[in-house]
């Protein structure tokens, strides 16, 4: 019972402890007068990432890797099926063209890459269950570097744009804190996601050992959908407000960082040696990134009616999980 409450008491820390980073460093980048799209594309995009990173890397420092890995697919797959499906059955998605050409099928690449990385580019190795699969130093580091290249490259594109549009168009306005605020923002926002962290994976590795459960199978499910609650909130929210093509651009921003930021760090930290299972689990997400690309990709946007055919494919995918 006490390890529930510390769970449920670690993942408030790890989304208020976002929220607060978040405001503090959005604040702290105005008052450096740093364009609102610049702000949305590097702190809040990290910001909703920040509890996936938390749970990962604090797992990787423990040597629990199977959970940094699991928690960042598990995420990821709850990303794309419940929280589009989710914010598509609120309000059908209109998606941008440009996250369409570049950021989606970026994102199902370096799924690609990360799956080809796990089996040593070995693609027989993918069905065999009994070999050794790991995410070494150095591919974390490469996976890493990509990220900081991803983001250089969003940052660019998003300031070149910029210079066509008004000061008054501005995608998001932040509200402004004094320098003190800012700064008690940010430290008990830190605070938070850290002890958070420690909380959430070492409640969950004790309710799975209770369970007789893997660390991969808690990691899927109960670790995944309590990180990804920024994500799902952020992304119904637009959904309702009508600004539903931010839904997609939050997923795919954050399954890109998940990927990049998220495992590159916790593989370089420590190598991430993972089952035959996690490998499944890669595939999956490669093929549940592929469909809901063709779907979007057909009509610009996603209906209410594929947004239902998500949620139903998630619930297949937990009942398989929960049965193997």
């Amino acid at each position: 019972m006490i390890a529930y409450l510390v769970l449920i008491i670690g993942f408030f820390l790890l989304i208020k402890g976002a929220d607060y980073f978040v405001d503090g460093s959005s604040s702290v980048a105005k008052i450096l007068k740093v364009p609102a799209i610049v702000i949305g594309l590097t702190v809040v995009a990290f910001g909703t990432s920040l509890p996936e990173a938390s749970v990962s890397i604090t797992a990787a420092l423990q040597g629990k890797n199977e959970l940094a890995v699991s928690n960042v697919i598990g995420s990821n797959i709850f990303n794309l099926l419940v929280v589009l499906g989710a914010s598509a059955l609120v309000n059908p998605i209109s998606v941008k063209w440009s996250v369409l050409k570049r950021e989606f099928p970026f994102s199902i690449v370096i799924t690609a890459v990360l799956l080809l990385s796990l089996v040593g580019f070995n693609v027989r190795q993918i069905m065999d269950q009994d070999a050794q699969y790991y995410l070494s130093r150095r591919e974390g580091v490469i996976l890493f570097i990509l990220f900081i290249g991803f983001l250089i490259s969003a940052v660019w594109d998003a300031l070149r744009s910029r210079k066509k549009q008004s000061d008054s168009e501005e995608i998001e306005d932040y509200k402004i804190l004094s320098p003190l605020k800012s700064a008690v923002y940010i430290l008990v926002g830190i605070i938070g996601i850290i002890i958070g962290g420690d909380f959430v994976v070492d409640s969950a590795s004790a309710i799975a050992r209770s369970f007789g459960l893997s660390q991969t199978f808690i990691g899927l499910t109960i670790v995944a959908l309590g990180t990804s609650l920024p994500e799902l909130v952020t992304s119904v929210v637009a959904s309702k407000k009508g600004e539903n093509d931010l839904a997609v651009g939050n997923v795919v921003g954050s399954n890109i960082f998940n990927i990049l930021l998220i495992l590159g760090a916790s593989a370089a930290i420590s190598p991430i040696m993972v089952t035959g299972l996690a490998i499944q689990d890669t595939v999956i997400l490669i093929v549940a990134s592929v469909l809901v690309y063709i779907c979007a990709v057909s009509k610009k946007g996603l209906s209410k009616l594929e947004g239902a055919m998500f949620l139903m494919f998630y619930a297949v995918f937990f009942a398989y999980i929960l049965m193997r």
